[in-house]
């Protein structure tokens, strides 16, 4: 991969609509709230995030002739990245997200022209593929596309990530079997064990669970690659195969959550991956655990800020926050 820093992902686009409450509204509550809308979508987060922190970064979605999808290209172009967009009859995918004085967040999506990339249309961005390091994909969009860009970037001679998000997406083992890296969160790990290796589990339960005891999960869920369980306030967990630690000293470790002033977490998972594919992508040299520090507190600094894409911090904001570190 020598020369090759760039990064591509593959994913979603959403229109956000965000109310601010109090708590989160239980089933029949209407509550009072302020409104505000944003761009979001796991895909553009990520590959704003990954743009953020210093990588060049290609874009694969799909978007609706609409306001919607006029917004991302114009929010594309802001941020440099090179947008592939696949053009769809149906409406740019939306998100319904309420956030509470806590920062938690529960969210509903209408997938829209989401669920109309085709595998062919990724796969016909070939190009950006043979000169990325790292391609990440995530579940908002139809899983033969995911399974194509994951493909693509085995072929190229990339590293493949997969995050498995949302946690309720489809999944295979065959889909599992071409990621190179695998970053679940606590319910999505929870889901995928449940499908893929006939353990259940209570996501609340892993964050205070022994780490060999995850380690020992993650190799059961992908024994060939390396697994990043985000774990909310408790840190993020790294899984490695033995005989693949991706330089690193130990094959399993835990990193604490970084210290934050939390407004809105609402993007936080999305920022560690696209974070975690820059870092990777411009310094393949490095032991992953520097990698991995650097995503933990990237993540956090995201949630010092409202929003999901407009959250992801700039590297040289990063950078003053954690200047001599």
């Amino acid at each position: 991969m020598a020369g090759r820093a760039g990064v591509v992902v593959v994913g979603s686009f959403n229109v956000d609509h965000v109310w601010r409450c109090a708590e989160l509204p239980p089933p029949g509550a209407t509550l009072a709230g302020d409104y505000a809308s944003s761009a979001g979508g796991k895909g553009f987060n990520q590959a704003i995030a990954a743009a953020r922190a210093g990588a060049r970064t290609t874009f694969v979605c799909a978007l609706g002739e609409d306001a919607g999808g006029r917004q991302a290209r114009a929010l594309a172009a802001a941020d440099h990245l090179d947008l592939r967009a696949a053009r769809s009859d149906a409406p740019t995918g939306t998100a319904g997200i309420f956030v509470d004085a806590r920062g938690r967040n529960s969210i509903v999506i209408g997938a829209g022209a989401n669920a109309t990339l085709s595998p062919g249309f990724v796969a016909a961005q070939d190009d950006a593929t043979a000169a990325a390091a790292v391609v990440l994909a995530q579940l908002e969009s139809p899983v033969a596309a995911v399974a194509q860009a994951l493909r693509g970037a085995r072929a190229a001679g990339a590293i493949a990530i997969l995050n498995p998000a949302p946690a309720n997406a489809p999944t295979s083992p065959g889909l599992l079997a071409l990621a190179d890296i695998l970053t679940p969160n606590e319910s999505e790990f929870a889901a995928l064990l449940a499908r893929h290796a006939d353990f259940r589990i209570d996501p609340a339960a892993l964050a205070g669970s022994e780490d060999a005891g995850l380690h020992a999960l993650a190799r059961r869920l992908l024994p060939h690659g390396t697994v990043v369980l985000t774990l909310g306030a408790s840190g993020l967990l790294v899984s490695h195969p033995p005989s693949a630690t991706r330089g690193d000293a130990r094959d399993c470790y835990r990193l604490a959550a970084e210290a934050a002033d939390v407004v809105d977490t609402t993007g936080a998972g999305d920022a560690c991956n696209g974070a975690l594919a820059a870092a990777l992508a411009l310094h393949p040299q490095r032991a992953f655990r520097e990698h991995a520090v650097f995503a933990n507190r990237y993540a956090a600094l995201s949630t010092e800020r409202a929003g999901a894409a407009a959250a992801m911090p700039s590297l040289t904001c990063f950078r003053a926050r954690h200047r001599g570190d």
